[in-house]
């Protein structure tokens, strides 16, 4: 059994619609757990001792924690918002630490590179200025005033436009993204990456998005994404230390990794430390 601050954090363990009775075996922070379809409807999980842990049934997710949660499973209003279109992605193994999987989604920089003419192309490389805070009052980190020029920032896009985001973590290994929705200007189409960490160099990513798009079919919307975070998977999986570093002389940030460093500073504030390196090897 691990110990520390994460013990006590909600992680994501399946997609509702997936459940059943038989139910399937997976991992949390390195221990055995069942998840499965109880009476009522009701998600049931159990540890490898048939012990019954916590569970929370958000977000077409099924919740849970390893301790004893201090604070409730966070929020999303956008969840309970009339007309929306909510995406269960899916679910992608990535051998890398589950802080490195939420470090890599609030990275600006890499989509020219990465993405290229989907979330950014060459010449339009320049990640220009953005705020970023650890809001005290909802323990959270907030990057805004993010703009960046994208080729198609959504299926739904048909063409490039210069995409707004918003990025909040909401807690250690659950990030959300706020960005342009193009069939509605004066809302915000809302991209999650759900993290449960299996161990704390492997992790399962379950992205989950809740849209305004009437038009795309849902297997192109799932399938945008995937192809998002499959062109992701190969560049987690051979960064180097394969655990996040939280010292901050083990990695020289630029201006564009304000995100990240705040993420860095407010994991080692709360000790959030399963899948980081605290020193330098």
């Amino acid at each position: 059994m691990t110990d520390g601050a994460m013990l006590d954090e909600w992680y994501p363990v399946g997609i509702l619609a997936q459940l059943d009775p038989a139910g399937r075996n997976t991992m949390l922070m390195g221990e055995p757990i069942h998840v499965a379809l109880g009476a009522g409807g009701q998600a049931v999980v159990t540890d490898g001792n048939g012990r019954a842990l916590p569970v929370r049934m958000r977000y077409g997710h099924v919740w849970t924690s390893l301790g004893a949660p201090k604070k409730e499973l966070f929020a999303i209003p956008e969840a309970d918002q009339p007309g929306r279109r909510f995406v269960d992605v899916g679910v992608v193994r990535v051998r890398c630490s589950p802080l490195r999987a939420v470090e890599n989604f609030l990275d600006i920089a890499h989509f020219p590179f990465v993405h290229t003419d989907i979330l950014g192309a060459e010449p339009h490389t320049e990640v220009q200025a953005y705020k970023v805070e650890i809001r005290e009052d909802v323990d959270e980190v907030w990057a805004t005033q993010v703009k960046f020029y994208q080729p198609q920032a959504a299926k739904s896009a048909s063409g490039g436009i210069t995409t707004q985001y918003m990025y909040r973590v909401a807690a250690p290994t659950s990030t959300i993204l706020y960005k342009t929705c193009p069939p509605r200007p004066s809302e915000w189409d809302v991209i999650t990456l759900f993290v449960q960490p299996l161990a704390e160099d492997i992790c399962d990513v379950w992205p989950w998005m809740a849209l305004f798009d009437d038009e795309t079919p849902m297997t192109d919307l799932i399938h945008f994404q995937q192809t998002i975070f499959l062109q992701d998977r190969s560049i987690l999986e051979n960064q180097m230390p394969r655990l996040l570093p939280l010292d901050p002389g083990m990695e020289i940030p630029t201006r564009a990794d304000l995100t990240s460093v705040a993420y860095r500073r407010w994991l080692k504030r709360h000790n959030y430390t399963y899948g980081a390196q605290l020193v330098a090897q």
